[in-house]
C-alpha cells in the first residue's frame, strides 16, 4: 500500500481508557479527522471484547486501568487471531514507564503521552495503520536502556539472528542506536530505499511486526547496548 493510499484508506479505532473525558476528547479529535471510532472501553477486558467484535485497525490503549490493565489487554489482543493484525498505541502519562517497556516487548507499535496534540494523535493513528512504528527510535532506546537486561547472563537468545546477513546485523545495531532511515542511509552510504529494503528483510526474517520490536530484540539479545564510551547519566 502506498503512503497516499494508507492515509486515504478508512481507519477504525478502539479507544481504551478509564477516563471518560479522555475517551470523549480522543473520539472528537479522530472523528473530525475522518477516522472512525468503532468502540470505547473503560478497562482491559472491555478493550479485548471490543477488538474481537469490531476488528479495528488501531487500538489506543491506556496502560493503567482498573481490573485488567492495558499491558495484559495488549498481550491478549495480539495473541488472538482476530486481534493479531491490529496495531496498538500505548497511552501513558510518563515516557519512561516500565509498563510501557513491557507493552513494547508484548508487541505494541509505540506509545503516546496523554497530553499529545490533536495533530500528533491523528498522525500517530495514521502512521501505525500504514505499518510504521510510532515513536522516535531514540525514545525507544532510552526506555530499553533503562529496563532491558544488561548482564550477559540475562540476555535472551534468538535463533533468527543467524539468518541475518552481516549488513543486516549492522543495520539492526544502528537502528537500536536510534538512527532514522535517512541517518542509516548516510551512515552506510546507501539510498533510503536500500535501507528500507534491509529493514523489511530484518523484520521478515525475525518475524517482527515493526522496528520497535526489532530494537527491543537487539537489546534483549545483547546485540546492542549502551555505547561503552558513554557513561550512564549521573556518573559511572
Amino acid at each position: 500500500m502506498s503512503d497516499a493510499a494508507a492515509v486515504s484508506a478508512p481507519i477504525s479505532v478502539v479507544i481504551a481508557d478509564d477516563q471518560t473525558l479522555v475517551r470523549s476528547g480522543f473520539r472528537l479529535i479522530l472523528n473530525e479527522a475522518g477516522i472512525t471510532v468503532a468502540a470505547e472501553a473503560a478497562n482491559g477486558k472491555e478493550a479485548v471484547d471490543a477488538v474481537l467484535q469490531h476488528r479495528p485497525d488501531v487500538v489506543l490503549m491506556d496502560i493503567r486501568m482498573p481490573g485488567m490493565d492495558g499491558l495484559e489487554a495488549t498481550r491478549r489482543i495480539l495473541g488472538s487471531k482476530p486481534g493479531s493484525g491490529c496495531r496498538i498505541i500505548i497511552l501513558t502519562t510518563f515516557d519512561l514507564d516500565q509498563y510501557v517497556y513491557a507493552a513494547l516487548t508484548a508487541g505494541a507499535s509505540g506509545f503516546l503521552l496523554k497530553d499529545t496534540s490533536p495533530e500528533q494523535l491523528v498522525a500517530a493513528v495514521r502512521m501505525v495503520r500504514s505499518g510504521d512504528a510510532l515513536l522516535a527510535p531514540s525514545i525507544t532506546r532510552r526506555l530499553i536502556e533503562r529496563f532491558a537486561p544488561h548482564q550477559p547472563g540475562q540476555f535472551m537468545p534468538h535463533t533468527g539472528l543467524s539468518d541475518l546477513t552481516a549488513r543486516e546485523l549492522q543495520v539492526l545495531r544502528l537502528m537500536a542506536r536510534g538512527l532514522s532511515n535517512a541517518e542509516l542511509a548516510a551512515e552506510l552510504t546507501v539510498s533510503t530505499a536500500t535501507v528500507k529494503t534491509h529493514v523489511a528483510s530484518i523484520l521478515a526474517k525475525l518475524q517482527l511486526r515493526d522496528r520497535v520490536q526489532a530494537i527491543v530484540l537487539a537489546y534483549q539479545t545483547g546485540l546492542a547496548g549502551p555505547p561503552p564510551s558513554s557513561p550512564a547519566p549521573g556518573g559511572p
